[in-house]
């Protein structure tokens, strides 16, 4: 049997492209160049081009009929589809970009946790120990990827990876240790079953900083305590603190005879008695060294601090400040409970405007002579017009009296800081339960309070707002609306189905 030239490109084509299928196939499953898939591939191409050459004159004649050309124009047409497909695949995950369409912005990285990624100088690895991928924390990881791709994540089965397990002293399943050349950090997500955003950010800081703070509370005068889990303590505080990489302790000025020299911050929460000249005197000295303070003073209290308030330029007021605006009651807060929506400009409070802050129970702290230069002073906190202070609580009528108090917009905290070689810095706020518990998570409250015992330690990168909880939005009803409810969805419901089917079929019969 003789072959024609278009019968032998037919078979050098098909024999190549068999060859090229058979190379490509055994490598995928090999995962290497050996010699025989390379000569198939080699084999494969040289066929396929012999059979181009040969069969050539049969080619651009098939070309050439209507119906090639038809077809080539669809397959050009298809081929072309698939092109901008793929590229528009590749464009998505170099840029990648996702959107949340919650109200919180719950699955996006806080501003904090953003700042925090984006500072970071050296590699971070996210070790995540489990059978299965976690695939909560793979997205979560994917957000931080996205800000620094210096952050990586990997995951692990301690029981076939052991050695890696030893390595960071994994000892059981489902652990997440952070690591950064020889520094590793066990990520501690409390009770909660999955790591949130606010672990691995403040475990991130307690693996990148070099040196702990220290945040000293004074006590022996009434104050708020850090171990307090009832309503007025400030066990969520010091919670927030320790998540933001500082560390926390109760200091004595009386038998410490002054303020030790490991205190980066000095905090002074809600006395209730009042402090020693020889107290008053170790905090002005610490102040007038560098040091950094913030001082809550609730209304109706005497801390006899005024010395340190004198020396930088703040005026605590002898008044509690009502709130007769009616806002704060939306939120369940009484006229006594000020509500503030103005903020000073600050780091402190840079991004609160369009959120609130609430003080229970209140006095006015505001700079005492807006001329001075230094302290520099900024008044934080700022009231509506429509509060207004009255001298105290004992009162049976409360009610504005022009002799006697001051009308809105009223200032409840400010910020001072000194300029030179030793500069300090103060912050004085006319409440300390703003950041108890019973408050600490209302609206912004927390964050003031962070965001004060940042800027006081000199970590401005850390002031932002911090991650957000989901908001309760569960109706509870009575037992008469579920009954209600029950009536609408099991009877007029499916009568009123039922009823407007027969009235159509009754008008179109």
């Amino acid at each position: 049997m003789k072959w024609d030239r278009k019968e032998i490109a037919q078979f050098a084509g098909v024999l190549g492209g068999a060859f090229l299928l058979s190379g490509y196939i055994r490598y995928s499953i090999q995962g290497e160049w050996l010699t025989l898939n390379k000569s198939l591939l080699i084999a494969g191409g040289v066929l396929l081009l012999a059979a181009i050459v040969v069969g050539f004159g049969s080619i651009i004649g098939f070309f050439s009929q209507r119906s090639s050309k038809l077809g080539t124009n669809t397959a050009i047409l298809g081929l072309a589809v698939l092109v901008i497909i793929g590229l528009a695949n590749f464009v998505g995950y170099r840029h990648h970009k996702r959107f949340d369409l919650t109200s919180e912005k719950l699955y996006t990285l806080s501003d904090q946790s953003k700042k925090i990624a984006s500072g970071l100088k050296n590699d971070v690895t996210v070790i995540h120990f489990s059978k299965e991928p976690d695939t909560p924390l793979s997205d979560l990881m994917t957000e931080y990827r996205s800000v620094n791709p210096r952050i990586k994540f990997q995951n692990f089965d301690p029981q076939e990876k052991p050695e890696i397990a030893k390595r960071y002293g994994v000892t059981r399943m489902g652990e997440t240790v952070l690591a950064s050349g020889d520094k590793t950090e066990h990520l501690d997500s409390g009770f909660r079953s999955q790591a949130s955003e606010e672990d691995i950010t403040s475990t991130l800081l307690k693996l990148t900083r070099d040196t702990v703070k220290t945040v000293c509370f004074v006590t022996g005068h009434g104050e708020k305590g850090l171990t307090d889990n009832g309503e007025d303590g400030y066990s969520t505080a010091d919670a927030g603190m320790k998540r933001d990489g500082y560390a926390t302790k109760t200091i004595n000025l009386v038998t410490e005879n002054g303020v030790p020299s490991d205190c980066s911050i000095l905090v002074i929460a809600g006395p209730t008695q009042g402090y020693f000249p020889q107290e008053v005197a170790f905090i002005s000295k610490y102040l007038d060294g560098g040091g950094k303070a913030l001082i809550m003073v609730d209304p109706e209290t005497e801390p006899k601090l005024d010395d340190v308030f004198k020396a930088w330029n703040v005026n605590v007021g002898q008044n509690v400040v009502i709130d007769a605006s009616g806002v704060g009651r939306l939120f369940g807060a009484g006229p006594a409970i000020p509500l503030v929506a103005e903020y000073g400009s600050s780091p402190i409070t840079k991004g609160f405007q369009g959120s609130m802050t609430f003080f229970p129970l209140a006095r006015t702290v505001s700079v005492a002579d807006k001329g001075k230069s230094d302290p520099q002073d900024t008044e934080l906190l700022k009231t509506s017009q429509r509060s207004f202070t009255i001298p105290n609580l004992n009162q049976k009528e409360v009610k504005y009296d022009p002799k006697t108090d001051t009308m809105g917009p009223l200032s409840l905290g400010v910020s001072a800081s000194k300029t030179g070689e030793k500069a300090g810095r103060l912050v004085v706020i006319g409440d300390s339960d703003f950041a108890s518990n019973k408050a600490n998570s209302l609206q912004r409250n927390g964050d003031l309070f962070y965001n004060t015992i940042n800027w006081l330690a000199q970590d401005e990168n850390l002031i932002s707002i911090r991650p957000k909880s989901a908001t309760n939005r569960r109706v509870s009803l009575t037992e008469g609306q579920a009954s209600g409810l029950r009536w609408l969805d099991l009877i007029f419901l499916p009568g009123l189905v039922l009823v407007s089917g027969i009235y159509i079929w009754w008008k179109r019969r």
